[in-house]
C-alpha cells in the first residue's frame, strides 16, 4: 500500500525555495510542448533530481 499524502501548494510559513521554483518552471515548459504523454518526477532528499517525459505520437487512421 502506498503512502499518499495531500500536497500543500502554498505554505505561508516556509520561505520560497529556489530549487522548487526552477523545477516548476521546467515542468511548465515541458507541459507547454506536450500534447499526449506523461511526466514523471524523481525526488531525492526533497529535491527534484530528474524529469522523465514520455511523449505519445498519435497516428491518423
Amino acid at each position: 500500500m502506498s503512502n499518499h499524502r495531500p500536497i500543500e501548494f502554498i505554505r505561508h510559513d516556509a520561505p520560497e525555495r529556489k530549487d522548487i521554483v526552477t523545477s516548476i518552471d521546467k515542468v511548465r515548459g515541458v507541459l507547454e510542448q506536450l500534447r499526449f504523454g506523461s511526466i514523471t518526477l524523481t525526488v531525492h532528499d526533497a529535491r527534484v533530481v530528474q524529469i522523465d517525459v514520455t511523449e505519445k505520437t498519435r497516428l491518423g487512421g
